[in-house]
Formats: C-alpha cells, structure tokens, sequence
C-alpha cells in the first residue's frame, strides 16, 4: 500500500506540461486539423464559421449588458474587439479606424503555436469579429490579409463597416446585422 502511494506521488509531481488551457488548444487543433482532411478546407472552415458566429452573438450580448448600452457605436465595437482578444490571450491592436472600416493587426493568436497550419481557425477571428460589428453598426465585411495561422508573423485584419469599392475589391466573409 505504501509503494501505491509513492507511486502517486511520483505521478503527481512529474514534470509535465499539462493544464486545462493547453488541453482545450489541442483539442480544437486536432478537431480542425481532422476537419480540414476530412471534408477539406472550405468546408471545416463552414463548420467552424457557424460556431464563430454563436459565440459572436454571445460576447457581443455580454459586452452591452455591461456596459448597459443597447447597441455599441464604432468606437466601442473596436475598443470590444481588441478587449476580448486580449481577455483570451491575444495581441490585438487598432492600427487605424474611420468611419468605412477598422484595421486590426495581432501579434498573438489565443491559439498560439497550436493555430500553425490551421487556417480554418481564422473563421473564429472573421465570424466574432463580424457577427459583434454587423449586431451594432449593421454590416461588416472581414478580410484576413495575414495570419499567423498561414505562417505570417502577424495577423492583418480589416473590417468593413459599409460596403464600398475597396470592400467590394477585397476578399472577405460579409456579415450583416439582424435589423439589415
């Protein structure tokens, strides 16, 4: 019984690099790698862009039930975009912001090294950042020029708040709000 115990102890304290945050990363890296080869990039990028949006909808309630506003404006839906990535370990930062759109770099992905060669993890960044602008302000397009996920040093991300020429040129996911 004596060694049962000893045995446990060992177990316990062995050095070794697990914790529930580490776990979860894996696990969507795996399940979005298995998707990818599967049913291929596009369509894990579906799936994936679904869940995106739910959990959109989600931090975007929660973001106007704290701050007791109905609707964010511009200002705040940039402030609530750069805010959540770094509450989930991002490095989300305002590059510049007028009335046609917000750009976005990051230097740190919430998915750090388990996000390389899983560009359909980007669809998370695209469908949250889409569904909380096109709630509040009524449409948004996000287009990811770059991302750590595709082997760049940083993300690059803009976000279109109304269809205009240089939206309509570029590529990216359209999202509009309920009341569009």
């Amino acid at each position: 019984m004596a060694e049962h115990t000893a045995m446990e102890l060992d177990v316990k304290q062995a050095d070794i690099p697990l914790e529930r945050d580490l776990f979860m990363r894996t696990l969507i890296r795996e399940l979005s790698g298995l998707l990818e080869e599967m049913i291929g990039l596009d369509e894990a990028s579906g799936f994936i862009s679904v869940v995106g949006q739910n959990i959109g909808s989600e931090i975007d309630q929660t973001y106007r039930h704290a701050l007791k506003v109905p609707r964010l404006n511009r200002q705040q839906v940039s402030q609530v975009l750069v805010d959540l990535k770094h509450r989930i370990n991002g490095d989300f930062y305002i590059i510049e912001q007028d009335d046609e759109k917000i750009v976005l770099g990051n230097r740190s992905c919430p998915f750090a090294e388990k996000v390389k060669d899983r560009p359909s993890l980007c669809m998370m960044t695209s469908n949250v950042f889409g569904t909380i602008t096109a709630e509040n302000l009524g449409y948004a397009k996000v287009a990811l020029d770059k991302s750590i996920a595709k082997g760049d040093s940083e993300c690059h991300v803009v976000v279109y708040l109304q269809a205009t020429d240089e939206a309509d040129t570029s590529d990216g996911l359209e999202y509009f709000g309920a009341g569009s």
